[in-house]
């Protein structure tokens, strides 16, 4: 059976409106996915009563020296979750770094490591005059990487740079003619999975329905997988 492809993004500062959230999407989701927003606002515990109910992408784009990627990568494999974004633009040793140090986070509480993805260019910016997506996802992968996000205009491309066994994550995800919100590169989800998405990441369009389970479910029948 194909991988299920959906990560739904809480984007919330309230923790018990995100496990609520994820309670409802047991089952039906690959991941729940906790960023910047609600991590500041409720810190570890929010990914841990998300991760009561559902898988946890980490989206919480690290960028410093090595040491501090690394040790904050650390704390994150002792949380358990199971994707953690880093940026690509940090180089090489910062990404090297992060893969060590959530491999000895997770080695410790006995679990699976996180996949460290790497930010490529954020879909919230136009092309123009940006670091070419395929060289920085090309440099994550090859310094440890599980793979990266990036945006829908450039996941073919970086399919082809990569190979079939990066893991492509790929957010601004808008299905049925949904609008764009704060994104200007974004695709339908079937139009992720056929240029080489393993991950779309869809937030409002779910998390703003009455009904986030039905939601979550249509946009799986949409890549074929409900």
């Amino acid at each position: 059976m194909p991988r299920n492809p959906l990560i739904v993004a809480a984007d919330t500062a309230d923790p018990a409106e995100a496990e609520a959230l994820a309670k409802r999407l047991t089952g039906i989701v690959a991941m729940v996915k906790v960023g910047l927003t609600l991590f500041v606002a409720a810190g570890p515990e929010s990914v841990e009563r998300v991760r009561d109910h559902a898988p946890v992408f980490l989206d919480l784009k690290l960028h410093d020296i090595p040491k501090q990627v690394e040790g904050a990568a650390r704390s994150a494999g002792r949380l358990g979750v199971s994707l953690l974004t880093v940026h690509a633009l940090g180089g090489q040793e910062m990404v090297r770094a992060a893969v060590e140090g959530a491999a000895d986070g997770a080695a410790q509480i006995g679990v699976e490591p996180p996949s460290i993805i790497g930010i490529t260019v954020l879909s919230s910016l136009a092309g123009e005059g940006l670091a070419s997506p395929a060289s920085l996802a090309f440099e994550a992968v090859s310094a440890g990487a599980a793979g990266v996000v990036v945006s829908g205009e450039d996941v073919a491309l970086v399919r082809e740079a990569l190979g079939p066994a990066a893991l492509l994550v790929v957010p601004g995800i808008r299905p049925g003619g949904q609008p764009a919100n704060d994104h200007v590169r974004i695709l339908s989800p079937g139009e992720a999975m056929e240029r080489g998405a393993d991950y779309i990441v869809v937030g409002r369009p779910i998390t703003g329905s009455a009904d986030p389970a039905a939601a979550a479910r249509a946009v799986l029948r949409e890549v074929g997988l409900a």
